[in-house]
């Protein structure tokens, strides 16, 4: 049988287990593959890089969110996520860690103006996806009860 992880981190579709993390109440601290594993950020000479994303980190400065304890590296991944205006919960009874889209990335459809791709039933049934219509004058309607 095997043994329980240390700490699970969950980011979007990914669900990641840690089999070490630093110790701490509040924050989520784990290795620099382990970042790369949870949310594919890399660290970088600059910071925590996302392709063109990247939080500047001093790490033999920033304490918040970068330590070396017995030759081991460490970064903080709920940091990260503040930093980045990024939703985070956590379950500290059960040490898992759960974090939202991040902001920054998602405004790529802004700058393109260009709405992300959806499907959805017409009304006799057949989905359609907005996609399908690339190039057309499209009036999306949404209309909820409360």
């Amino acid at each position: 049988m095997s043994a329980a992880p240390a700490a699970v981190g969950v980011f979007l579709e990914r669900t990641v287990e840690f089999d070490r993390v630093l110790e701490d109440p509040t924050d989520l601290w784990i290795s620099p593959t382990d970042l790369e594993r949870l949310n594919d950020f890399e660290l970088k000479p600059e910071g925590a890089c996302l392709d063109d994303l990247c939080v500047p980190i001093k790490q033999d400065r920033d304490s918040e969110i970068f330590v070396r304890r017995e030759e081991e590296r460490w970064v903080n991944a709920s940091e990260l996520a503040r930093r980045l205006e990024q939703a985070s919960a956590h379950d500290v009874q059960n040490k898992v860690w759960s974090f939202g889209p991040i902001p920054a990335s998602r405004s790529a459809f802004l700058d393109r103006a260009q709405a992300p791709d959806f499907a959805l039933p017409d009304r006799e049934g057949n989905i359609v996806h907005l996609s399908d219509f690339r190039g057309k004058k499209v009036l999306v309607l949404a209309w909820a009860s409360w």
